[in-house]
């Protein structure tokens, strides 16, 4: 054989070989510690599931998962250091539906979807508007019809927030009202809010205001969600209410550096999906107020650009701009 002939043999049959192997230690991922970077402080909904998961996950496969929260920039900080590690699998980006916001929200978040692979969107947690007890509207369209002659006003965790953007839809963008936006450093402080009168509304995610709602502390006025929720049947949701097809929720994604090994992905979504519906996970989930979900790698990914999509045309036909 002829040495260029030798040569292109052994290289063809090495690239044969690259993708079994790749596939063979995928079988045997992880064998050693995996680093879930939260983009967030701690407390808040990505943490939650980032570590509840990291748990479950830690269980099953005999390994730790350290989980480091690296907050800031609204969950850019986060994004862009997990951006930039090694794609082995190892370092795994936990984020909320601030990563799709931020895409248009900042001129410059640091970072794009094409960084990523998306390994598995586990949870979703939906946004609620709720009032102050003895506000005299029990209904979402005698809110709006309200706001058209008196001051009224929302409290969320921040601006760009899903529970913000979902306000904005409903108040501005359908209800044609000037509903001014109060944003404070949490969802917490939002209700706490509303909840001694300081503003007549808050849109939040739902952790944030279950309790409060199911004990009258404050009164649930509508839920972003398709259907209504078992643990509160008596809001209805914003279909119901009249007032557009509104649904908004955060979500808890999971990503991976874009030149992770595919197999790798795969495995990680596979055993992500594994916890989730074998149901260790469900109260732990129930009271951060999130819904399960087990999406395979093409309806993650799917998702998550829907989310992109959605709340960037809201962003746009609302004007919000990163402060």
């Amino acid at each position: 054989m002829r040495r260029r002939e030798f040569i292109t043999t052994l290289a063809g049959g090495v690239a044969g070989l690259g993708l079994p192997a790749a596939a063979q230690n995928a079988q045997f991922y992880p064998t050693r510690n995996v680093r879930f970077i939260v983009a967030f402080a701690p407390s808040g909904i990505g943490d939650i599931i980032g570590r509840v998961v990291g748990q479950a996950l830690g269980d099953r496969w005999g390994q730790s998962v350290i989980v480091e929260n690296r907050g800031g920039g609204g969950g850019n900080i986060g994004a862009v250091l997990a951006s930039r590690a090694e794609p082995d699998g190892y370092t795994v980006l936990v984020t909320t539906s601030a990563f799709t916001v931020n895409l248009s929200l900042y001129d410059k978040p640091g970072y794009s979807l094409s960084d990523f692979k998306v390994a598995g969107v586990p949870a979703t947690s939906p946004n609620i508007i709720v009032a102050v007890p003895d506000l005299p509207y029990n209904t979402l369209p005698q809110v709006l019809e309200a706001s058209k002659h008196e001051n009224m006003s929302f409290g969320t965790a921040g601006i760009g927030t899903t529970p913000h953007l979902t306000g904005e839809q409903i108040f501005r963008l359908i209800g044609h009202t000037d509903v001014r936006h109060v944003p404070f450093t949490g969802a917490g402080p939002a209700v706490a809010a509303t909840m001694g009168g300081h503003v007549p509304l808050a849109v939040v995610a739902l952790p944030a205001a279950l309790e409060q709602v199911k004990s009258g502390l404050v009164k649930g006025i509508a839920i972003a969600t398709e259907q209504r929720l078992p643990e509160l049947p008596n809001v209805p949701t914003v279909r119901e209410s009249g007032v557009g097809d509104v649904t908004g929720a955060t979500m808890v994604a999971f990503l991976m550096p874009a030149r992770t090994p595919q197999a790798i992905v795969e495995k990680f979504n596979a055993d992500l999906n594994a916890v989730v519906k074998s149901g260790v996970l469900n109260t732990a989930f129930a009271n951060a107020g999130a819904l399960p979900l087990q999406l395979n790698l093409a309806q993650a990914q799917d998702y998550v650009e829907e989310e992109i999509a959605k709340w960037g045309a809201v962003v746009r036909a609302a004007g919000i701009k990163a402060e």
